[in-house]
C-alpha cells in the first residue's frame, strides 16, 4: 500500500513499502493529480513480474526528474537514452524555427559555436544540470568575454532551453537561474564630435561616402540596412523631411518605417545626390544593395584617412553621437521617434555624458549670454543674405561651417514626374 502526505501547497509525498523501509516519492501538483499517481505508484510496486502495457506508457511519459525518483525508489529501471535528445538536435531545430534577419542569425552563432564547443555536439540536454549551466557562465566569464557579451550568450541559451521545456525534451530548463546581467557597455560607447565628422566627410574619396557617413552621423540611420532601402521617393523635399524603411523593426506594429528630418546636413549632399543620380534611379545609394562590399574595413580606411584612430563600433557609434546632440535639443520621445527607438534604449545603449556637457555646467551666466548674443547675430546675418534660389545655408549647430549651395526651390523639387538627373544647375 501507498499513502499520500501534503507538504503544504501543492507539494506532497507518496510513502511505499513497509513501516521500517518506507521510501518517499515527492510529486508536486494538483490532488486529485497526486492522487492519481499515488496509485499508479502503488500498482507498480505490486507487480511481480512483467510490467501491464498501461503502466509502461505511463513511465515513458514521465518527465526525467519524476522517472528518476521512481528509479530511486526502486519501482522501475533506469530509462534508456536511445530517444534522448542532443544539445546539437537542440539547436539545430531552435533556429530552424527562428524567424529572424540573416545579421541577427549571423549574430546568434557565437552562443551557438560556445554551447557546443563546452558541452558538445552530442551531449544530451537532459543530462546538463544547472550547476553545469552556471560553470558555463564562469567559463565565458574567465575567458575574458565584457558583461554585455555574457549576458546576451545566457539570454539565448534560456531562449533555447526554454524551448526544449515546452517541446517536452526536457522537464527544466537548467538556465532558468543562471544569471544574465546587464547588456549595456558604456565602455564602448565614443562621442564622435563635429570636428571629427568634418575631416571625415573631407576624407570620403565619393558623394556616395558621403552619403553613407552623413546619413549615419547625422541623419541616425542604421547602417547598412536602412542606407540601401532609402528611395528617392521617401524624401519630401517640400516638407523638409523623409521616410526610413525600418527592417530591423517591422516586425513590431507600426514600426516598419518612420520619418525623419531633412536636416540642414544632409540636405545639400542629398541634392548633389539627386541632380547626379541617373535617369529613373529609384534608390539613393544603389550600390550597397545586395552587395558584398565590407562598408566596416572600407570605412576604416576612411577613418585613418582623415587622421583619426578609428573607434569602437564604427557605425552604432555615429547613431548614438547623433542621437545625444538631438536629446540636448528636442524632447526625448521626439528624438526616439527619429531615431527609431525607445527611451529605455536609448538610455540603455545611445544617449552618452560628453564633454560638452561639463562645460556647459561650469559656464558662467554671463558668458552664455554673450554667445548667445553672438549666435543670435551670425544667425541673422546669413538670414538676410538668402534668397529663394540661390543661397547659402549655414548649420545652426555649426557657427563656424557655411555651406555654399545653389539650391531650387521646394515647389519644383515636389513637382510630379520629377526623376534624378533631371535637375539641371
Amino acid at each position: 500500500m501507498a499513502s499520500l502526505s501534503n507538504d503544504g501547497g501543492n507539494k506532497w509525498r507518496i510513502l511505499i513499502g513497509s513501516d521500517r523501509h518506507r521510501k518517499a516519492i515527492r510529486y508536486t501538483g494538483p490532488k486529485r493529480d497526486a492522487e492519481r499517481f499515488k496509485d499508479k505508484v502503488e500498482r507498480l510496486a505490486a507487480t511481480q513480474g512483467d510490467v501491464p502495457a498501461d503502466l509502461v506508457d505511463w513511465l515513458n511519459d514521465q518527465p526525467d526528474k519524476l522517472h528518476r525518483r521512481l528509479v530511486n525508489a526502486g519501482l522501475t529501471n533506469e530509462r534508456r537514452r536511445t530517444n534522448a535528445k542532443t544539445l546539437g538536435q537542440l539547436i539545430d531545430a531552435y533556429f530552424e524555427h527562428l524567424s529572424i534577419k540573416p545579421i541577427t542569425r549571423l549574430g546568434y552563432e557565437a552562443t551557438r559555436k560556445a554551447l557546443l564547443k563546452h558541452f558538445g555536439n552530442d551531449t544530451t540536454i537532459s543530462s546538463i544540470e544547472p550547476l553545469a549551466a552556471q560553470m558555463w557562465r564562469k567559463k565565458l566569464k574567465d575567458d575574458g568575454l565584457a558583461d554585455a557579451t555574457i549576458s546576451k550568450r545566457i539570454v539565448l541559451a534560456k531562449c533555447i532551453f526554454r524551448k526544449a521545456v515546452a517541446w517536452k525534451w526536457i522537464c527544466d530548463n537548467p538556465f532558468a537561474e543562471v544569471k544574465a546581467g546587464s547588456q549595456q557597455n558604456k565602455a564602448r560607447q565614443y562621442f564622435i564630435t563635429r570636428e571629427m565628422a568634418d575631416k571625415v566627410l573631407a576624407a570620403c574619396p565619393t558623394l556616395e561616402w558621403k552619403l553613407i557617413f552623413a546619413l549615419s552621423r547625422y541623419g541616425g540611420l542604421r547602417c547598412p540596412s536602412e542606407h540601401a532601402n532609402l528611395k528617392w521617393s521617401d524624401i519630401l523635399w517640400d516638407q523638409g523631411k523623409f521616410r526610413v524603411t525600418c527592417s530591423k523593426t517591422e516586425h513590431h506594429a507600426g514600426r516598419g518605417e518612420r520619418m525623419v528630418p531633412l536636416f540642414p546636413e544632409l540636405e545639400p549632399l542629398l541634392l548633389e545626390a539627386y541632380r547626379s543620380a541617373p535617369k529613373g534611379s529609384e534608390y539613393v545609394l544603389p550600390r550597397i544593395r545586395g552587395s558584398e562590399i565590407n562598408l566596416r574595413t572600407h570605412f576604416s580606411r576612411i577613418v585613418c584617412r582623415a587622421g583619426l584612430q578609428p573607434w569602437v563600433r564604427l557605425f552604432h557609434n555615429l547613431r548614438s553621437s547623433r542621437q545625444t546632440e538631438l536629446a540636448n535639443r528636442f524632447p526625448a520621445h521626439v528624438v526616439c521617434d527619429w531615431i527609431g527607438n525607445s527611451e529605455k534604449v536609448a538610455q540603455g545603449h545611445y544617449l552618452q555624458v560628453t564633454d560638452e556637457n561639463f562645460k556647459r555646467a561650469i559656464e558662467k551666466p554671463e558668458e552664455k549670454a554673450a554667445q548667445k548674443a553672438a549666435q543670435y547675430g551670425a544667425n541673422l546675418s546669413v538670414t538676410e543674405g538668402r534668397s529663394e534660389k540661390v543661397g547659402v545655408k549655414k548649420s545652426p549647430e555649426n557657427a563656424s561651417s557655411y555651406i555654399p549651395l545653389l539650391i531650387a526651390s521646394k515647389e519644383e523639387l515636389a513637382a510630379p514626374g520629377l526623376e534624378p538627373g533631371t535637375l539641371g544647375l
